[in-house]
């Protein structure tokens, strides 16, 4: 995710990023998507999927997934409801922090499109590393401390990030804003796949996500209209006020996450693989992984 920003940020910048550059760049991005589609036909199924199919199941049944779907719903209302609100607090985290600060650079700090588009490549360059080494990371400092501590550095880091005023400090602040921001979405896809009913690997992270994006999805528009609404006197002129709108509202959501995944369940370590969905199984008897926090690399060892 972060990477394809990095992509189309460098594609609007080679492309001129004038007002309807767009078009092109959506066109580079779509053929860049068909592209990796093509390339993934190449690449076999999951060992859990030929292992199935070796052993003669051919196809799911839809009546027993329906089955099976309504009895974890029943069963797991509480966990579906609870990742759709942590999904919530992430997308408006990543939104909030990212959608807008192009347009923060180039309105209320001066910056020319060309020096804010480096600056958005350089803040998502972070993105792609935080991600990854945090992610990483909590194999052994746990899901829930690694997202927990990103976000909370995340907030102390805000004053830093809408502060600066050259296009060195702000690509040095949100290369760094970033890093803890997509730092603490790096540890999210396995920590979704690990809360998971173990035969909803697949269906539970997919709709929970979607759920929290769909409720997300106002975040831009929320602060664009505030920021517009709500101009501040820099230099002497009226502008918009991104910096303050940005700030507030991010320190609200990384404080909302920071608790939302304390108080939360952890899995980690938690084992999926021989589970499958669509033949018939004993739901209510699969064994529930209690929190775990502690891990080494001999854990790592074991599971794979």
């Amino acid at each position: 995710y972060s990477f394809g920003y990095v992509c189309a940020a460098c594609a609007n910048l080679g492309v001129g990023g004038s007002t309807e550059s767009w078009k092109t760049t959506f066109w580079i991005a779509a053929g860049l998507s068909i592209a990796v589609g093509l390339i993934r036909i190449a690449f076999p199924e999951s060992q859990q999927f030929r292992d199935r199919k070796a052993a003669g199941h051919k196809s799911a049944s839809g009546a027993v997934f329906w089955k099976e779907s309504k009895a974890m719903l029943a069963s797991q209302w509480k966990l579906c409801v609870y990742a759709i609100i942590l999904m919530t607090w992430f997308n408006f985290y990543s939104h909030t922090s990212q959608d807008s600060y192009t347009t923060f650079m180039r309105t209320q700090k001066g910056l020319d499109n060309h020096d804010a588009s480096i600056a958005s490549i350089l803040m998502k360059t972070g993105a792609c590393v935080g991600g990854t080494i945090i992610g990483y990371l909590s194999q052994w400092f746990g899901r829930r401390r690694a997202m927990v501590c990103a976000a909370l550095i995340s907030a102390l880091l805000i004053p830093a990030w809408i502060m600066p005023t050259t296009m060195g400090g702000l690509s040095a602040s949100g290369f760094m804003m970033q890093f803890f921001v997509q730092g603490a979405w790096g540890v999210i896809p396995i920590h979704l796949n690990e809360l998971s009913p173990p035969a909803f690997r697949s269906s539970f992270p997919g709709l929970t996500y979607q759920l929290g994006n769909m409720i997300s999805s106002p975040s831009a528009q929320i602060v664009n209209a505030l920021a517009e609404g709500l101009p501040i006197r820099l230099r002497g002129k009226e502008v918009s006020s991104y910096g303050p709108v940005m700030g507030i509202a991010t320190a609200i959501i990384a404080l909302g996450i920071a608790f939302t995944v304390a108080v939360g369940p952890e899995k980690r370590g938690s084992h999926f693989e021989h589970h499958v969905i669509g033949q018939s199984t004993d739901f209510e008897n699969v064994k529930e992984v209690h929190d775990v926090e502690k891990g080494s690399v001999s854990d790592m060892k074991e599971v794979k």
